[in-house]
C-alpha cells in the first residue's frame, strides 16, 4: 500500500511539473535527521527533555520556476514522548503511559525560494499535505494511516558544487487524527517536527532549446532564433558593437540604439536618421521628428496660428476652431453650433431681454433678470395663487382630495399656464395631533396629491416641487383648536429658481 501510493504520488507531480516546463531539471536529496513531538503528553518542540528519536529520508523536486518548485518528500523512522505526565508521575506511570511508533510518511510540497538559483544560499518556505503509515508496533497495535495536512516548514539549500546543495530543513506535521499518542484531549490534534540535513543531487539531460551549439545553463541568449551565427556565450553576432544583433540591424555598418533597431538618431528625438522629417531638430515620434512649439497637434513648418494657447482645440491648420462663425472660439463659446454674441460669450438673445436664450426660462418672451428672462407675476395672480391655497382640503387624516379643491386647483392650472418659466412650490404642513413621523408622512403625501393632479391638467412636473413639512413649522398654537386649524394648510410659492427643502 506505502509503496503504491508513493509510485501515485510520483506520477502525479511528474506530470504536473513537465506540463509547465519541460526543459527544467529534477533533483534527488537524501535526509536525515530527529523528530519531535508535540500533543497531549507534552509540548516538546524545540525542548530536550525526552528521547531523541530519528528518521531517515527522501526526496525528489521539480524546478518550476526561479522561485518556485514542487517535490515529495518521504521519511521512516520513529516518534515517540516518555516524559512524565505531572511532577507527582512514578516511573512505573511513565513506563505504563509513555508512547512510541515506527512510521512513514509521503508529503506533496510547494517550495517558493526567497532568492533565484545563481545564490549559493537559498532560504525557501515550503507547505502541502500528505501522508502518514504508522506500523504495528511498540504502542500500534494495528497498522493505521492518517494525513498530515498541513505540512509546512522552512529551509535553505546551500550550493556546495554546481550539482550537489546541502539542505537544512524543518518541517512541520500536523496530522489528522487525536489517539496516536493514546491520549486525547485539548483543542488540535498532535504535531510533529522534522529537524532534518541533507544532501541535494541535481540531475537531468543538459538542454540546448535554441539548437544554436551551446548549452542552456552556459547560454546567454537561449532564444536565438534557428540559423542565425552566435559567439561562444550563445548570442548572436554584433559586427558594429551597438548591442543589435546584426540579423535584426537595420543599419549593421552604423552603430545605433536598439530601440531603433541599431540606426543612429542624430538629434536624439527618437526616430531614426533615415525615417526623421526633421533630423536637425529633436521632435516627438508622433510627429515624425518635428517640433510642435503650441502643442496643438499641428507641427510648427506646417502651422498656421503658432502660439495658439494649449486650451483651444485646433483644425489642420493649427488655428482654433468656432463651428458657428461668431468669433467665438469653441472653448470659450457657450453655444458653439448656434451664433451669438460676445457679450453672451457666443449665446444669442432672442427676446433681447438681457437673458441670453441658453439661460432663459423664457426665451421667446421678455422677462427680467432676476426671473430668469421670463416676466414678472402680475399681483392679482399671486393673490389668487394664495387664496386658492387655502381652499385646498383633504378627507380626514387622509392624502385625498375633496371635491370642493377640484375647481380651485383647475383655477391654479389657468395662472400656471399663463407664467410657463415659473416653479411652482407646494409646501404640506400639519398640526401636533398624533406621531411626529405620521405627520411627516401624510403631509408630504397630500402634497404629492396636489402636484399629482396638477400634472394630470398638463402641467409639466419639472414645475412643480412638492414638500411635507409635518408639523415642524407651525404658524399658531397648536394648544387651541383655532391654531392647529391653521397650521393644517397648504402653501403654494412661485419662483423661477428649483429651490431646495
Amino acid at each position: 500500500m506505502k509503496n503504491r501510493l508513493l509510485l501515485l504520488l510520483s506520477l502525479t507531480l511528474v506530470i504536473s511539473a513537465q506540463a509547465q516546463s519541460e526543459q527544467r531539471p529534477w533533483s534527488f536529496g537524501l535526509h536525515g535527521g530527529i523528530t519531535q513531538y508535540n500533543g497531549d503528553r507534552g509540548q516538546n518542540f524545540y525542548k530536550t527533555k525526552q528521547a531523541g528519536y530519528g528518521f531517515a529520508g527522501a526526496s525528489l523536486s521539480r524546478y518550476i520556476s526561479p522561485h518556485w518548485d514542487a517535490s515529495i518528500f518521504q521519511t521512516y523512522g520513529q516518534i515517540g514522548n516518555n516524559e512524565a505526565l505531572s511532577a507527582w508521575s512514578t516511573e512505573e506511570d511513565i513506563a505504563t503511559s509513555y508512547f512510541r511508533t515506527q512510521l512513514s510518511t509521503t508529503s506533496l510540497l510547494v517550495r517558493f525560494h526567497l532568492v533565484t538559483p545563481e545564490h549559493n544560499i537559498r532560504p525557501y518556505l515550503f507547505a502541502g499535505g500528505g501522508i502518514i503509515m504508522y506500523e504495528k508496533d511498540y504502542s500500534i497495535a494495528h497498522q493505521r494511516f492518517e494525513g498530515s495536512i498541513p505540512t509546512a516548514g522552512v529551509g535553505a539549500n546551500l550550493r556546495l558544487t554546481d550539482f550537489v546543495k546541502l539542505q537544512l530543513q524543518e518541517t512541520f506535521m500536523y496530522t489528522t487524527t487525536d489517539n496516536v499518542d493514546k491520549t486525547i484531549g485539548g483543542n488540535s490534534n498532535d504535531g510533529y517536527l522534522y529537524h532534518s540535513v541533507g544532501l541535494i543531487f541535481e540531475f537531468g539531460r543538459m538542454q540546448d532549446a535554441d539548437g544554436d551549439g551551446v548549452a542552456d545553463k552556459k547560454d546567454n541568449c537561449a532564444s536565438t532564433p534557428v540559423g542565425v551565427a552566435v559567439d561562444q556565450f550563445g548570442c548572436p553576432l554584433d559586427g558594429d558593437k551597438d548591442g543589435v544583433a546584426d540579423y535584426i540591424d537595420e543599419c549593421p555598418a552604423l552603430a545605433g540604439p536598439a530601440s531603433l533597431k541599431g540606426c543612429p538618431d542624430g538629434d536624439l528625438d527618437g526616430i531614426a536618421d533615415k525615417d526623421d522629417r526633421c533630423p536637425d531638430a529633436f521632435g516627438p515620434v508622433s510627429s515624425k521628428g518635428c517640433p510642435d512649439a503650441d502643442k496643438d497637434g499641428v507641427v510648427d513648418i506646417d502651422d498656421k496660428c503658432p502660439g495658439t494657447a494649449a486650451k483651444y482645440k485646433t483644425d489642420l491648420t493649427g488655428c482654433p476652431i468656432d463651428t458657428d462663425g461668431d468669433g467665438v472660439y469653441n472653448e470659450d463659446d457657450r453655444c458653439p453650433t448656434i451664433a451669438g454674441l460676445l457679450a453672451f460669450q457666443g449665446c444669442a438673445d432672442t427676446d433681447k431681454d438681457g437673458v441670453s436664450d441658453l439661460d432663459d426660462r423664457c426665451p421667446a418672451v421678455a422677462g427680467t433678470i432676476t426671473n430668469k428672462g421670463c416676466p414678472e407675476i402680475a399681483k392679482e395672480d399671486l393673490v389668487k395663487i394664495t387664496s386658492i391655497a387655502s381652499k385646498i382640503y383633504f378627507e380626514t387624516g387622509k392624502a385625498t382630495l375633496k371635491a370642493e379643491s377640484y375647481a380651485q386647483l383647475d383655477a391654479l392650472v389657468l395662472i400656471l399656464n399663463k407664467y410657463e418659466g415659473a416653479i411652482l412650490v407646494i409646501e404640506g404642513h400639519t398640526d401636533n395631533v398624533g406621531e411626529d413621523a405620521y405627520n411627516m408622512t401624510l403631509s408630504q403625501q397630500r402634497t404629492d396629491a396636489v402636484k399629482a393632479y396638477l400634472m394630470s391638467k398638463g402641467i409639466m412636473e419639472s414645475r412643480l416641487v412638492a414638500y411635507g413639512y409635518g408639523e415642524t413649522k407651525p404658524i399658531d398654537d397648536n394648544n387651541k383648536a383655532s391654531g392647529r386649524a391653521k397650521n393644517r394648510r397648504v402653501e403654494l410659492k412661485t419662483t423661477y429658481e428649483v429651490p431646495v427643502k
